[in-house]
């Protein structure tokens, strides 16, 4: 089968988009946002500071969390990108985006992909963070509405429930009983 003719100047790259196979043409200069948003439709990621300051454009490539702002979509080919619409399985929530929903982490929820998506990459590689731990990896993700505290829990949580655990929500947080 012959592939379509690219308009002139476009870039034609082959990547896996949370889990599936995707090819997609585009101008060269576009960054992975743009092309993630513009291109693949996928409009979870979010457009924040565009200079790479405020991790709301988080998204995982290869399994690495990265500001999709900042790497070039061509950059991208051939790699695994990873968006928060990868994260439930049909209609189950992954753990992460249960415990957020349960604690009400979430408030305004434009930071919350790409919080989610450094969680997850943080969950993979270390499944019982210390709360330092999860701060650390969280340092790039900032949230304008939130003290973070329910962030925190939410990812506790999330991580006691992967790993088996029975865990319930805090009964009580510095913003009082639930």
């Amino acid at each position: 089968m012959a592939r379509r003719a690219e308009p002139p100047g476009h870039a034609h790259i082959s990547l896996e988009v949370n889990g599936e196979p995707v090819e997609v043409s585009f101008p060269p200069h576009k960054t992975l946002l743009e092309v993630l948003r513009e291109d693949l439709g996928l409009t979870g990621t979010k457009h924040g500071c565009e200079l790479g300051e405020c991790g709301t454009c988080t998204v995982l490539l290869d399994g690495q969390p990265v500001l999709s702002c900042l790497v070039l979509g061509v950059a991208a080919a051939g790699r695994k990108v990873k968006t928060v619409e990868g994260m439930a399985r049909g209609p189950e929530l992954h753990p992460l985006q249960r415990a957020f929903a349960d604690l009400g982490a979430a408030q305004c929820g434009y930071c919350t992909p790409g919080i989610l998506l450094a969680a997850e990459a943080l969950l993979e590689r270390n499944p019982r963070p210390t709360r330092q731990d999860i701060k650390e990896a969280l340092a790039g993700n900032l949230c304008r509405c939130t003290g973070y505290i329910k962030i925190y829990e939410a990812v506790e949580l999330a991580a006691a429930w992967m790993r088996g655990e029975d865990a319930a929500p805090p009964e009580e947080s510095i913003y009082g009983r639930r």
